[in-house]
């Protein structure tokens, strides 16, 4: 259990962590056997204006959106509506006669990219960089959706989602993984198989019946004193003030965006994302209400990826002893792991640091909440996971 020790420990930690400059203010919590046994918050949503950090904060997800997306998905399997195996063109002509990238050259692909290697992310889909022809294109299509991102004729999810599949892959499909943007393509799937959008799905689907009144792709009026303002480093030891547009995500989250983000789009607070980790914990259920099967559930927090696609993912050295498998880490052998774990725990983090984690061996979730600029799983989030991980 977390006892006053690990109580003052996560407390301490997470002040100093303040002072220092590491963050401007987060909030917490540990769910436990289904109820909440611990919640904190300190520091500040924004520091010009000396506001705290309260419970109903919102926050930017940034790529723990991706979870939700493939809980999306997930439904649509289990219900039959798509196959696994289901080839994308199928759903986005854009993806149609894909080459991919060997070398300075481009090469047919050797079969099309499918659902599951979405999933996975061993489709060849990356995202934008400078290195090959495939991050490259993808760069350029970027800034492109963020030229048009407050125009007349903004992207929409499934215009992106075509541009992407007529972009050059890193790798033949199946190959090999890397982290890219299947989850912003796989949002498109969903507004394409169940014929509204994709934020309309998710708010019938999921958010309404679980409660997540706080969870959308932009936040109304009457919400946004409460959206937590993002920092990041000055290179002077201290926090600047960020309020950049990234991967197609307006930061002012002001508007219903052209482009819903599967990969990155979500706001959210620190009790809604606790009622879809619970929902997982539930295995698919909560409250009476079943959002995806027991079995759905057990086969959405394994690990997926072929000895060959998991040698890719070994090169990310804070994820040693994890595998990888629709949308999230998964831990497969915790001794190898640089955190305190059991085997099959699992979640994801956002670019922005927020972090959730699933420990189904305890019973046990973890949630953490902040904004700041570059952060993924910080230091300061492993830190403080290690210390309620380590109580049970």
């Amino acid at each position: 259990m977390l006892d006053q020790l690990a109580i003052n420990q996560l407390k301490a930690v997470l002040r100093a962590g303040i002072d220092n400059n590491e963050v401007a203010g987060a909030n917490m919590m540990v769910i436990h056997k289904g109820e909440e046994i611990f919640y904190h918050e300190d520091g500040l949503a924004d520091i010009e204006a000396g506001k705290p950090i309260k419970r109903d904060s919102i926050f930017r997800l940034y790529s723990m959106t991706k979870p939700v997306t493939a809980t999306a998905v997930m439904m649509l399997l289990e219900r039959g509506e798509i196959d696994l195996f289901d080839p994308v063109s199928k759903f986005l002509p854009g993806f149609k006669g894909q080459k991919v990238v060997e070398g300075d050259k481009l090469v047919p692909a050797k079969r099309e990219v499918n659902l599951q290697d979405l999933l996975n992310m061993t489709s060849g889909l990356v995202y934008p960089g400078l290195g090959n022809q495939a991050e490259r294109e993808t760069d350029e299509l970027f800034k492109e959706l963020d030229r048009r991102l407050f125009s007349d004729s903004p992207m929409t999810t499934i215009e992106l989602a075509n541009r992407l599949g007529q972009a050059p892959l890193a790798f033949q499909p199946g190959s090999a993984w890397q982290y890219g943007t299947n989850t912003d393509v796989l949002g498109a799937v969903v507004e394409v198989v169940s014929g509204v959008s994709f934020g309309e799905f998710l708010k019938q689907q999921i958010f309404e019946p679980l409660g997540m009144n706080d969870t959308a792709f932009w936040v109304p009026e009457e919400k946004r004193s409460r959206l937590a303002r993002t920092y990041g480093d000055d290179g002077k030891g201290g926090l600047e003030l960020y309020l950049g547009n990234n991967l197609g995500i307006n930061h002012q989250l002001d508007r219903a965006p052209g482009f819903e983000s599967g990969g990155a789009g979500l706001a959210s607070t620190i009790d809604d994302s606790a009622k879809f980790t619970t929902m997982l914990m539930n295995e698919g259920s909560l409250n009476g209400v079943q959002i995806l099967r027991p079995r759905t559930v057990r086969y959405f927090r394994s690990s997926t990826l072929t000895d060959e696609q998991q040698q890719n993912f070994n090169g990310w050295q804070t994820l040693r002893g994890h595998s990888y498998g629709n949308m999230m880490r998964v831990i497969t052998d915790f001794g190898k792991a640089g955190v305190i774990g059991s085997t099959g725990e699992y979640g994801w983090d956002g670019w922005l640091g927020a972090f959730f984690t699933n420990c189904p061996a305890d019973d046990l979730t973890f949630l953490y909440m902040i904004q700041k600029k570059d952060a993924g799983t910080m230091p300061l989030t492993r830190k403080l996971r290690n210390i309620v991980v380590s109580s049970f």
